[in-house]
């Protein structure tokens, strides 16, 4: 009886907050579904009528919009390929005993604590940059000619600049997973001959598995909203050659004033986003069963 009335406090103390948490959630995506079907452009907010599936119809044949979602994939694998490979490498290295440790690990984590703006700005003026950054300089040295990073690989500048601020968060994950690995299995593996190969395919990796498949879930979820990156370096351009489907949309709200055709291809990019994350989910329930 004592345990059913705890219960029952506990929901109604809990009751206001997941409350105000639906209000947040729903309200937002109710309005953007309501302007969806609105013709409703900010240069002639007067000019107001019901749309029905036009503003669908007018973003799914843009042009750009198989652009932008091809664009948004490249950036999501290209990414998550550099940072669950590059996080490993580093986990692992980070793992061994060194001095200074914790000023290594300190250093390496901190890129995740710079925002996206900055990190774009200082990639763009400081290190890519075809004039006076860090790469030209080297290029230079090496006696080769300076490539100009945003005009001629632009979606491979958008890859790295975000690949650079993600890595420290599968580092750190995948830093944590390793360091639980019980360390008499290592032993025991190499005093029965087991190579480095050996240990990391048929133990470490094993046991890297569940944290690998939660870098992936989180990042993915973020890594399809990118956009101050995009707009801080190469404004989407040269054309639509590093437009992802966030940045679609801004186009169409912010530059063409389109709030109803922004609204519509905000809610494509929901859907799409809980259709991957619905895949994702699976992965990793079927995973973490294991």
């Amino acid at each position: 009886m004592a345990t059913r009335q705890t219960r029952s406090l506990a929901r109604l103390m809990l009751a206001p907050s997941v409350i105000l948490l639906l209000i947040w959630m729903i309200v937002p995506l109710a309005m953007t579904l309501w302007y969806s079907f609105q013709n409703y452009n900010l240069l002639n907010p007067a000019m107001r009528s019901f749309a029905g599936f036009d503003n669908y119809r007018y973003f799914y044949t843009d042009p750009a919009f198989f652009q932008a979602i091809a664009n948004t994939l490249i950036i999501v694998l290209g990414v998550l390929a550099i940072t669950v490979i590059g996080g490993i490498l580093l986990a692992l290295l980070l793992d061994q005993p060194m001095f200074g440790q914790g000023i290594v690990r300190i250093l390496v984590i901190s890129p995740f604590f710079v925002m996206p703006p900055v990190a774009a700005l200082i990639w763009k003026n400081m290190i890519m940059h075809p004039g006076y950054g860090v790469l030209a300089d080297v290029a230079r040295f090496l006696g080769m000619r300076p490539v100009d990073w945003f005009a001629q690989y632009p979606l491979l500048s958008i890859v790295i600049i975000v690949a650079w601020q993600w890595l420290p968060f599968a580092t750190l994950i995948l830093l944590t997973a390793l360091q639980s690995l019980d360390e008499e299995q290592k032993e025991a593996a190499e005093m029965d001959g087991a190579n480095f190969l050996n240990r990391f395919r048929y133990i470490v990796l094993p046991h890297l598995s569940r944290a690998i498949t939660v870098v992936i879930l989180i990042q993915t979820i973020f890594l399809l909203a990118v956009y101050a990156e995009i707009l801080v370096t190469t404004n989407g351009g040269p054309g639509y050659a590093s437009t992802n489907l966030a940045f679609l949309i801004y186009r169409t709200a912010l530059l063409s004033y389109d709030v109803g055709g922004a609204s519509a291809g905000g809610v494509i990019a929901v859907v799409l986003a809980n259709i991957v994350a619905l895949f994702l989910m699976r992965a990793v329930g079927k995973n973490l069963d294991r």
